[in-house]
């Protein structure tokens, strides 16, 4: 049984994984840099300690001084949240050799989903729709052009070792792709030490829409259904809501289905999502899996009632799935919206001092939250300062709670999103479901 655990994260989801750890009676074990020194999870863990400067190689990703202060704490487990190194396979692995338990999938799945090619491959292989694209490796320009020619235009470059939208980029012809090629390579190769790219037919009129899933190491996989996440900037998730207000009973049966399918296929164990784009005509098609806690795991919570962080923690420990997919039911709506600092317009990350900080309050608001007023917000790590999680027992319920909530939620000293977050909640084709992956360009950024 695990009873101290390392939590090789920040922010709010080391708050997250604090939680529920404190349920199970288990010791948390923060790190944080020099940036992080006063923020709110350093407190709260029941032991914290330096890990390195400000910037993410010198703390976050400072692996052997994570397990250095592993060996230190005498702890039995780590827990690597999102970003960072939860999807590093040779971290994974280390635990391993360590006699850590990793709160996650084994390395070996980590490395399969995370080359996005062999996914495919994969997922092709389980029978689950993938988009029409190239089934190897692209090294060259050169290759690049040829390959598109047998695809046809419009196109999505990617990078093969990518994720976060990082090395991805829409091209509608020749001259665009080759422009295109270098840079998203280059970026690629010093993201994740694999310039090498692939490309994928750009399905117009898309939803972005994932399937949440546990995997015990006993042969037991559910799903917990799906959760809408089309609005996006720059490729990252803005605002996620479950239910979809889109998916069918029979597409939601016929995903679930894909999902477990596509789970069983690779033998994951642990929590695990599964991302899919979704056209007009309602074809869905295998984007990626995700082997690690996802950002906009709450309203997957809300709707279900399951706390995904205690499967995680209970799953590495060997325990088997206490439920059933007959047991799980979706039960009203629930909409997170993510709190960036950044100017709303130009997506710029937007550092500097809060000198107002207030959260929304009431029953039907959760609110998982990095800072606290006075705090300094930093350029050296993602600018998501907050996420806020609102329910109601229908769609129209929750989205009005939300405008309730966004009007109580002040942040000075900085800029933010939350304007921006306002705007899109009114759109009548927003309150309508009419959200595709193009609504901030279509709407807000006309």
């Amino acid at each position: 049984m695990i009873k101290r655990m390392l939590i090789a994260n920040r922010g709010e989801i080391a708050r997250r994984i604090i939680r529920t750890c404190r349920q199970l009676n288990i010791e948390t074990i923060a790190i944080y840099s020099d940036a992080d020194k006063d923020a709110l999870f350093v407190k709260e863990a029941d032991e914290s300690y330096l890990v390195g400067g400000n910037r993410v190689q010198e703390s976050y990703l400072n692996v052997d001084k994570i397990f250095e202060i592993a060996k230190q704490a005498n702890i039995d487990a780590i827990h690597p949240g999102y970003g960072f190194l939860s999807e590093n396979a040779s971290f994974a692995n280390r635990c391993l050799k360590e006699k850590i338990t990793f709160i996650g999938p084994s390395p070996e799945i980590i490395e399969l989903m995370g080359d996005k090619i062999a996914a495919r491959r994969t997922m092709k292989q389980a029978g689950v729709p993938i988009v029409p694209g190239t089934e190897e490796a692209i090294s060259s320009v050169e290759e690049a052009v040829k390959y598109a020619s047998e695809i046809g235009y419009p196109i999505m470059l990617k990078a093969a070792a990518g994720g976060g939208g990082i090395g991805m980029q829409i091209v509608h012809n020749d001259d665009e792709l080759v422009k295109a090629f270098d840079s998203n390579s280059k970026r690629a190769a010093n993201f994740f030490g694999n310039g090498s790219m692939f490309l994928e037919k750009k399905i117009e009129e898309t939803r972005h829409i994932e399937f949440q899933v546990l995997a015990d190491h006993h042969g037991n996989v559910v799903h917990l259904f799906e959760r809408e996440c089309s609005i996006q900037r720059r490729n990252q998730k803005v605002i996620e809501e479950a239910p979809s207000p889109f998916v069918s009973d029979r597409l939601r049966k016929d995903m679930g289905e894909a999902s477990i399918r596509a789970t069983k296929q690779i033998n994951y164990t642990n929590a695990g999502t599964i991302e899919f784009l979704v056209d007009k005509e309602e074809n869905y098609y295998f984007l990626e899996m995700n082997t690690r806690i996802q950002v906009e795991h709450p309203i997957t919570e809300e709707t279900t009632g399951i706390d995904i962080v205690e499967h995680q923690i209970k799953i590495a420990q060997g325990e088997s799935l206490q439920i059933t997919q007959n047991d799980i039911r979706q039960t009203g709506h629930a909409i997170e919206a993510r709190i960036y600092a950044e100017d709303p317009i130009t997506f710029f990350p937007s550092p500097g001092k809060i000198t107002q900080f207030s959260l929304p309050k009431g029953e039907c608001i959760r609110n998982e939250c990095a800072v606290k007023e006075g705090d300094q917000v930093t350029p050296f790590y993602d600018p998501m300062i907050a996420k806020l999680i609102v329910t109601g027992d229908t769609r129209s319920e929750a989205i009005a709670n939300l405008k309730v909530a966004m009007n109580q939620f002040i942040v000075e000293g900085i800029k933010t999103n939350i304007t921006m977050i306002k705007e899109i909640i009114d759109y009548p084709a927003y309150v309508n479901g009419d959200t595709t992956t193009t609504f901030i360009q279509d709407y807000y950024q006309k």
